[in-house]
């Protein structure tokens, strides 16, 4: 296997002394796993941030075989991590999007919906500008994966509505496609609602 893409990165892991495993998702081959050397140094670690675009380098001797992975950063999230909103933002939707997949399955309506989501995240001037593009992505992710949800997101702003919806989402979420691993990654969702709830009128 060999392909060069863009890709966002989505998660990472520790692996040995200084590398990573890390998962990419990229628009034609999906969520990937791969073993990026020398991760965990100095260099590196700005490149692997969650959230942040790449240039991947992927290539493994078979299908089976845990691909390694070249990583050059075309553009980085790191500056919105010391903002506590878009940062849980960023945590959360990577996450999900790394626990909820299944490796090497395409899915591109969900790569430009995620990369158009994170883009939202980092330029909007609050985050009026993107919580309902927010549930839009999490109800996108129910649907790829087959779970025919009835939850439609508000067509506007309206913050009961949207707490409403966001936690039914969240129900649905955990009871589907994060049913294994909720605890873990459900975490960083309630995160995210409890710094949302600390915007005026979201009551």
């Amino acid at each position: 296997m060999y392909f060069r893409a863009s890709a966002l990165v989505c998660a990472t892991h520790p692996h040995g002394e200084t590398a990573v495993i890390v998962r990419l998702l990229t628009m034609e081959h999906g969520l990937v796993a791969a073993y990026v050397a020398g991760g965990r140094g100095r260099q590196m670690r700005p490149v692997l941030i969650p959230g942040n675009v790449v240039e991947a380098e992927v290539r493994s001797k078979s299908e089976n075989q845990l691909p390694f992975a070249r990583v050059e950063l075309v553009r980085s999230r790191g500056p919105w991590l010391t903002e506590p909103l878009p940062a849980a933002a960023i945590a959360w939707v990577t996450a999900l999007t790394a626990t909820a997949l299944p490796e090497r399955h395409p899915y591109p309506p969900l790569y430009e919906a995620l990369s158009a989501l994170l883009d939202a995240v980092c330029v909007a001037p609050s985050a009026r500008g993107w919580v309902l593009p927010l549930l839009s992505y999490e109800v996108l992710v129910l649907r790829e994966l087959g779970y025919g949800t009835p939850v439609e997101r508000p067509e506007q702003l309206d913050w009961p509505a949207f707490h409403d919806v966001f936690d039914r989402i969240g129900r649905e979420l955990a009871r589907y496609p994060l049913a294994d691993r909720r605890r873990d990654v459900m975490a960083a969702r309630a995160l995210l609602r409890e710094r949302l709830e600390r915007i005026e009128g979201w009551e």
